[in-house]
C-alpha cells in the first residue's frame, strides 16, 4: 500500500508506521500531551496506540487533503473489519502531532 499521496512529512511518517504496525515510531510522532478524538468523542490515545498498531491499518489511501494533515481512505480493523476512515492531524511548531481525530467516512 503506498502512502506517496500523503505530502506532510510528519503525518506520512505516522502513517508508514501504523502501516508497518510499528508502535515505537507511531507513538514518537506525538506529543506528550496529544489528544485524541473517534468519532467526535473524546477517547484514551494510549488505549488506541496498544490496540490499534500492528492490527489496523488503511488499505488504501483515497485522498489528501488540507496541505498533507487529512487522509481518507479504506481501512482494515482486526477488530471492527473493512470501512472508510479519515485521520486528521494537527502538528505543533516543533514538528510533533498534538491531535488525531479518526472516523468513518462518507465520500
Amino acid at each position: 500500500m503506498n502512502t506517496d499521496k500523503i505530502t506532510d512529512p510528519v503525518v506520512k511518517a505516522a502513517i508508514d508506521a501504523l502501516q508497518k504496525g510499528d508502535g515505537k515510531a507511531w507513538s514518537s510522532a506525538f506529543a506528550a500531551n496529544a489528544s485524541f478524538y473517534d468519532d467526535g468523542n473524546k477517547r484514551d490515545l494510549a488505549a488506541f496506540n496498544k490496540n490499534a498498531i500492528g492490527h489496523e491499518r488503511f488499505t488504501s489511501i483515497d485522498k489528501v487533503e488540507h496541505n498533507g494533515t487529512a487522509v481518507y481512505g479504506n481501512f482494515h480493523s482486526d477488530q471492527w473489519g473493512d470501512f472508510k476512515t479519515y485521520f486528521r492531524f494537527t502538528i505543533d511548531n516543533t514538528g510533533k502531532i498534538t491531535k488525531l481525530e479518526i472516523g468513518q467516512a462518507s465520500y
